[in-house]
């Protein structure tokens, strides 16, 4: 076969996601059950991916159970989900969840009906995460997994055992970030590099890596549409004194979204992006070691400020709704882009009136 096993999972997962018109379609590595209805498929050793989605359209019985590739494994059609509320059904990937922002996120989709599939770096933190929500919501509803947003190996990687888990995904939220405050004029190169290839770099990379199975799911169901959602931030939207790197990644991440828009509308996919305002309450923020109000106490980026709380003040007071912004607020314009079927490359702000767009 020319294509690898993992190449032909990829392909064929998505493809009969679409077929089927259903939420999960599991792959395992061995025959499928002699109770099960199943259909074999062979494909032809140079085949291309197209030729396999033509195979199994021809195929392929819409009200059957499994779908058993010769030297692959077995796809098998999992019982509608009966879950409800504003994404039930949906399966969602988050990146960055293991802790703070991003795992709220994950917790609010699984709490409105969505399969989410929980990455992070901290794969340890990941695991756990999702091992808490299924034991609150029931098994099989959350997933962790390691991924590495700076290197493309590793994003393919996770992305395969979504689509063994699910056959494929509906919502991807790229909300893995970090920050790096320091003026431009003692900033040290490897730091300004870290910041880009986390938040621009790694982005670009996500997408990359998803794109292909979300068009997938559409070229099998041309009715089907799906999500990328980039946590951008108010610092895509208006510069950040003595945090350039930061808003420059940001800034860039928005032209991404525009570009991407552009192009995979084609595929039923829509991109957009959330920029909120600042999350005091997260460890981006307060993290009492190296969160934003430490780092800019120590560069001094608030005049006269002494103390911590001194900063976070100036920093609220700065909000003409006087707080800062909340994972509720955000998930408002998330189910909001969601749901919102003509609305593609925009840059939403949630910023409690902070930054308006004119």
């Amino acid at each position: 076969m020319g294509l690898s096993k993992d190449d032909v999972i990829r392909i064929v997962g998505p493809a009969l996601r679409g077929i089927y018109r259903c939420t999960q379609v599991c792959y395992r590595d061995e025959p499928p059950g002699a109770e099960r209805r199943s259909v074999q498929v062979r494909f032809g050793s140079d085949a291309s991916a197209e030729e396999m989605v033509t195979q199994l359209q021809q195929q392929v019985d819409t009200d059957g159970d499994d779908v058993l590739v010769h030297e692959v494994g077995t796809f098998s059609r999992l019982p509608v989900d009966t879950a409800t509320g504003r994404v039930a059904g949906k399966v969602a990937v988050v990146t960055g969840a293991a802790q703070g922002f991003g795992l709220e996120i994950a917790q609010h989709l699984v709490a409105e009906g969505a399969y989410v599939v929980l990455v992070d770096i901290n794969e340890a933190g990941a695991v756990e995460a999702a091992a808490e929500i299924c034991g609150r919501h029931g098994a099989g509803r959350a997933l962790g997994l390691p991924i590495d947003v700076t290197d493309a190996d590793s994003i393919e990687a996770a992305i395969l055992e979504v689509v063994k888990a699910f056959g494929g995904l509906d919502l991807f939220v790229s909300n893995a970030g970090v920050i790096k405050a320091e003026s431009v004029k003692t900033q040290a190169l490897k730091d300004f590099e870290f910041v880009t290839a986390v938040n621009y770099t790694g982005y670009f990379q996500c997408v990359q890596a998803v794109a292909s199975i979300l068009a997938r799911q559409h070229q099998t169901d041309p009715t089907y549409t799906s999500d990328i959602i980039q946590i951008n931030s108010k610092s895509g939207l208006q510069g950040s004194n003595r945090n350039g790197a930061y808003a420059g990644s940001k800034f860039g991440g928005v032209g991404l979204t525009q570009s991407f828009a552009m192009e995979l509308i084609e595929d039923g996919i829509k991109v957009n992006a959330i920029c909120p305002g600042n999350f005091f309450d997260g460890p981006l923020w307060s993290n009492p070691e190296n969160g934003l109000f430490v780092q800019y106490l120590r560069t001094a980026k608030i005049p006269g400020a002494k103390t911590i709380e001194d900063v976070k003040h100036a920093y609220e007071a700065k909000v003409p709704m006087g707080r800062g912004c909340t994972t509720a607020d955000v998930m408002k314009a998330i189910y909001y882009l969601v749901e919102q079927q003509y609305e593609t490359g925009q840059a939403l702000p949630v910023t409690g009136g902070q930054v308006m767009l004119n």
